[in-house]
C-alpha cells in the first residue's frame, strides 16, 4: 500500500545537503506546497506508482486498498511511495513542501487523467 524509501545517494557538509531521490524511472516530476489545515488527495491511480518526498512539513494520510485501511505520517526528510489503486488522502497540519514523483505520468495519450475519485 505504502512503502517508505532511502534515497539513492544523499551527501552533507560544512556548505549544506544535497539528496538525490533517484537516478530514473520517473516520468513526471511535480513540486507542491500546501497550506496548513488543508486536505489534498481523496483519490487513486490506476497506473501510476507516486513517490513523496517531504521537503518541509508533515502530512497525515489515510490509505485504503480493498478494504484495508492504514493511517500514517510522513515528516520532513521522508520518502515513500503509494501503489497504483491505493485511495490516498492526506492532511497537512502545518505549512508542507513535497516533491511529488509518477511513474507514467497522470496524462493519459488520449487528453484523460489517470486521477479516479473515491
Amino acid at each position: 500500500m505504502i512503502t517508505f524509501l532511502e534515497p539513492d545517494f544523499s551527501f552533507s557538509d560544512d556548505r549544506g545537503f544535497l539528496v538525490q531521490l533517484c537516478r530514473n524511472g520517473w516520468k513526471q516530476i511535480n513540486v507542491s506546497g500546501s497550506a496548513a489545515g488543508t486536505r489534498r488527495g481523496g483519490h487513486y491511480h490506476k497506473s501510476n506508482r507516486e513517490a513523496f518526498f517531504v521537503i518541509e512539513g508533515r502530512i497525515d494520510m489515510e490509505l485504503e486498498r480493498q478494504g484495508e485501511h492504514r493511517s500514517c505520517s510522513a515528516e520532513k526528510g521522508d520518502f515513500f511511495v503509494i501503489d497504483p489503486y491505493v485511495k490516498h488522502s492526506f492532511f497537512y497540519p502545518v505549512d508542507t513542501v513535497t516533491v511529488a514523483m509518477y511513474d507514467n505520468g497522470v496524462e493519459n495519450a488520449d487528453g484523460t487523467k489517470d486521477i479516479h475519485s473515491l
